[in-house]
């Protein structure tokens, strides 16, 4: 029986996930990156994407990450991540209706930078949101 690896993914508001894990897929803001137990230490920085992996009983489980940071240890991979949230947690007409909001803003050509950069940050995140919601 193979080895597992230890993923923990935490918010600043709480723990979404504390288990083992066969394999980790991860956004790295420089490329999606994999993880497996005996992995090399390393840190990096995250992008809006999609965790994936397989529990310890081989069942392939997604987390939708908005950011952050994760690190890589020969046992563990531990993701900061700014907000995540687990596939089955995500509330899609929620999402929906971000998505929304933040298409209007951008829209919106009376928009100052800041608010065209937070607007485009919203949609994709919501955009994330959806489309892992779909992965379930």
């Amino acid at each position: 029986m193979a080895e597992n690896i230890r993923i923990e993914v935490v918010t600043p508001e709480h723990e979404i996930v504390n288990e083992d894990a066969r394999i980790v897929m991860a956004p790295g803001s420089l490329g999606e990156f994999g993880v497996l137990v005996g992995h090399t230490p390393f840190m990096t920085s995250l992008k809006t994407g999609v965790v994936c992996y397989d529990d310890a009983g081989g069942n392939e489980q997604f987390i939708c990450v908005s950011g952050g940071f994760a690190e890589a240890l020969p046992d563990k991979i531990t993701i900061l991540a700014e907000a995540a949230e687990k596939c089955e947690d995500i509330d899609v007409q929620r999402a929906t209706a971000a998505k929304e909001r933040a298409e209007k803003r951008l829209a919106d050509k009376g928009n100052d930078a800041i608010d065209f950069a937070r607007a485009r940050i919203a949609l994709e995140r919501a955009i994330n949101r959806i489309n892992t919601a779909g992965s379930n």
